[in-house]
């Protein structure tokens, strides 16, 4: 029998699927998951993801790190650096640790990590294949977890969601009507994304564009740029290999 896979819209709906029987995908497209799998694609030792900033703070006291977050899109107080992909080439990240808090994305982790979530990965489109051969080669049930804004359902995470279930629904029981929904939404997206979330309005995308990240919402959309899977494991974000 093919494993199942659901998809949460929300992370105020992850209690309603069995996180302890699926690999969790933390999706968190503008822009935690697509900045996660570029510094970690660009050589960053690990990262280490918390859920709020006073933590990532006293992370940074306590060891030689680059400690860096946003909260509504911008970097937050306290902290040198944001949640910009462009920040973490590889002529700055590469070797270092980065502990990571971002308004959505970290907090969804935690919260599949107290759920009890079998394996915890990172999904985006700038590591789309990674994370579909990845689901495939497993073979074991898995929840599209999407961080939207604030408990509120966005485009963006329902459209990498889509994108997944598109390049690997033949091998998965889809008895779930979010995850229809996700996959119906990228068919008429996958042409061209951007040109999409410009014309559905999406709130996200003109947050991001307000303060001038029209490059960084293309980078986060554009498929396989940071091709690897980060995979959580012991409180650390690393590369797993395929």
């Amino acid at each position: 029998m093919k494993p199942t896979l659901y998809t949460s819209l929300s992370p105020a709906l992850l209690h309603l699927y069995n996180a302890r029987s699926a690999i969790v995908v933390i999706i968190d497209v503008l822009r935690a998951t697509s900045t996660i799998c570029t510094a970690l694609y660009n050589g960053a030792k690990y990262i280490i993801p918390v859920d709020n900033v006073p933590r990532c703070i006293e992370w940074g006291k306590q060891i030689e790190c680059v400690t860096a977050g946003e909260r509504d899109g911008r970097i937050a107080e306290g902290l040198e650096h944001g949640n910009s992909p462009y920040e973490y080439s590889r002529e700055f990240i590469a070797g270092k640790t980065l502990v990571l808090t971002t308004t959505n994305g970290t907090r969804l982790l935690y919260m599949a990590i107290e759920k009890g979530a079998a394996k915890i990965i990172t999904g985006s489109f700038p590591n789309l294949s990674a994370v579909c051969d990845y689901l495939i080669a497993q073979q074991h049930n898995v929840i599209l977890a999407c961080a939207a804004w604030k408990d509120k359902v966005n485009i963006e995470d329902t459209l990498f969601a889509g994108a997944v279930i598109d390049r690997i629904k033949d091998h998965f029981l889809l008895d779930c009507d979010a995850s229809q929904i996700a996959a119906s939404l990228y068919n008429e997206a996958k042409d061209d994304l951007l040109g999409f979330m410009q014309r559905k309005n999406a709130s996200h995308y003109h947050r991001l564009s307000g303060y001038g990240l029209e490059k960084d919402i293309q980078y986060c959309l554009t498929e396989d740029v940071a091709n690897v899977l980060p995979f959580y494991e012991e409180g650390k974000l690393i590369i797993r290999k395929q």
